[in-house]
């Protein structure tokens, strides 16, 4: 993630809107992409009861999407600066809303526990690349402190309303439905995001570095995991 002095904007689409409406859509992606780390909380019982998991693997469907996530962060930064970060997004949605979708249709929980980590990988391009187009489209200094403020404090209130959602949806409709509900939003965002928001890249130079981007990614991951894993 550059920051916005070393961006290139171009001529898009949403480049005219307000920035209020780009605030609205970037921060409606970190609501999604927070409140699914805690929304499983609530269903695991109904889960493990569904695909007859046990103790030990049902924990990974939390951490599956968690690990995902922070590992590749740094990745879908990168990736988000080279390629555009109004693609990366769609793409990142996309993906999201189709991981989504198998895993309300597993059948396993070796198939969920894949899928949530799909999902990670899908958010965690949909939270850099939004956070980009978020300081670029606001100038630094109070307004953008206030659009930063509004962006982080989602994070906790996702959290809040993750488990709550997940256990309504869990004891009303059933557990698959905390990952249906994904679905059409994700499908929705990635195609009004060319309406919405701006594309923009960063000023790069050289070639990307896959193997670096491999290898860093990779200890991330295996960090991350252990960390996770030192409790128990």
């Amino acid at each position: 993630m550059a920051a916005s002095d070393a961006t290139t904007a171009r001529s898009a689409p949403g480049a005219g809107l307000s920035p209020g409406l780009i605030l609205a859509f970037v921060c409606m992606g970190q609501f999604m992409v927070f409140t699914d780390v805690s929304i499983v909380n609530l269903a695991l019982p109904s889960i493990q009861e569904g695909l007859g998991m046990s103790e030990v693997s049902l924990n990974y469907i939390v951490t599956a999407y968690a690990t995902v996530l922070g590992g590749f962060l740094l990745l879908g930064g990168r990736l988000a600066d080279t390629f555009g970060r109004r693609r990366l997004i769609q793409v990142g949605f996309l993906i999201f809303a189709l991981a989504s979708l198998t895993s309300g249709l597993a059948d396993s929980g070796t198939m969920l526990i894949v899928s949530r980590a799909v999902q990670g990988f899908g958010a965690a391009l949909i939270t850099p690349a939004a956070l980009a187009i978020l300081t670029n489209t606001f100038a630094e200094g109070p307004e953008r402190n206030k659009a930063l403020g509004v962006w982080g404090s989602l994070s906790g209130i996702a959290s809040i309303v993750g488990v709550i959602l997940g256990g309504v949806l869990a004891d009303t409709w059933g557990w698959e439905w905390i990952f249906w509900i994904n679905v059409p939003i994700g499908l929705a965002a990635a195609a009004l995001a060319p309406r919405i928001l701006p594309e923009s890249k960063a000023e790069t130079r050289g070639k990307f570095d896959t193997l670096g981007a491999v290898t860093l990614t990779a200890g991330l991951l295996l960090l991350i995991f252990t960390l996770g894993e030192a409790t128990t």
